[in-house]
């Protein structure tokens, strides 16, 4: 994945790629500055891991409808690239200080570069749908363009909603609103998955609605495992999960967690909770005192309760779509993956 990731944007860049890739400049490009403010920063980000799941899934489902995922390899980058720039943006935007066991990389590189940098992942895989290397016939091209500007936008009204909350020291919003949150901020992602492997292997509007819905509700599934998974390392497992402890609440997020342990702790802790929400600085012992309110409530549970009936939920809308039998258990069994992991 990482080579075909490469092609799209390499490792180093040269003239004879700017000029190939993005046209000929009307003086002259700088392929040194644009490579250290553009490539070096993204594959720092990319060398150090991930998951990659969102693009295998794509070629599970072009394989389960039927299609050569050779073919289209180079369409499943698309969510892979557009993943790891809403990253570096919303790690700016959280203010969070690592990312997959490194410094995040705004920390590293300065937060001009990594906004420039992840700004530029939201468009760079419109080029692959330019380039067309599947030559998908014009009304394909067309329908991939509009639902990737459909995603998108969607996309920022769930980080809007996530960015207002974090500025707010109350815990002031209802489950449903976290839900929606969750449903355009990191399931816009899962849709583009599920509709982009449907459009690019002609499959009907019904299918493509049904597949966009298994992946929103399984994305959301894996946002409120993530929030599990935040809460229940503690410092000395901190680093196998790559992430600073109680990052969640010291960045003062408004997970479902919290929306739950606010809602259902005694007073004064739900008190306590918000207080420690809305710290500036928050130590790790306050951060720890946070996380116990938060199990002490039932809320972690809680959270998992919602997260294993969405896979369920998930698992309805699969059953609609007509992949093969094997993709299709393969996929079910993905949904559960991502709330019974550990990492």
């Amino acid at each position: 994945m990482d080579r075909e990731i490469e092609r799209v944007l390499p490792r180093e860049l040269t003239a004879d790629y700017l000029r190939s890739f993005f046209g000929e400049g009307r003086y002259e490009y700088d392929p040194d500055a644009i490579e250290d403010a553009l490539s070096t920063p993204v594959w720092d980000l990319l060398d150090r891991g991930g998951k990659r799941w969102r693009a295998v899934v794509f070629l599970m489902l072009a394989e389960g409808f039927g299609a050569d995922p050779t073919e289209l390899l180079p369409y499943a980058v698309i969510p892979e690239i557009l993943h790891n720039g809403t990253i570096i943006v919303d790690d700016v935007e959280d203010g969070a200080e690592i990312r997959r066991g490194e410094e995040a990389v705004h920390h590293r590189y300065g937060q001009d570069i990594a906004l420039n940098a992840g700004n530029a992942l939201y468009f760079i895989p419109l080029k692959i749908v330019e380039r067309n290397p599947a030559d998908l016939d014009p009304a394909t091209r067309l329908a991939v363009y509009e639902m990737l500007t459909h995603e998108l936008n969607r996309t920022h009204l769930g980080q809007g909603m996530d960015i207002r909350w974090h500025n707010s020291d109350e815990v002031a919003i209802t489950e449903a609103e976290y839900m929606e949150m969750c449903a355009c901020k990191t399931g816009c992602l899962g849709r583009i998955v599920g509709r982009l492997a449907a459009i690019v292997t002609d499959q009907d509007d019904d299918v493509e609605a049904e597949l966009a819905a298994f992946m929103e509700t399984v994305c959301i599934a894996f946002q409120i495992a993530d929030d599990i998974l935040d809460v229940e390392h503690s410092l000395d497992r901190a680093g196998d999960f790559g992430k600073a402890v109680g990052n969640d609440v010291k960045e003062g997020k408004k997970t479902l967690i919290a929306v739950h342990a606010v809602r259902n702790a005694a007073p004064e802790d739900a008190a306590r909770l918000q207080e420690i929400l809305a710290a500036d600085d928050t130590t790790d012992a306050e951060a720890l005192a946070a996380i116990e309110i938060m199990e002490e409530t039932g809320s972690v549970e809680y959270a998992r309760e919602r997260a294993l009936a969405l896979v369920e939920e998930a698992r309805d809308h699969l059953d609609s779509v007509p992949l093969t039998d094997d993709v299709a258990a393969e996929l079910a069994a993905f949904a559960e993956y991502v709330v019974e992991r550990d990492a």
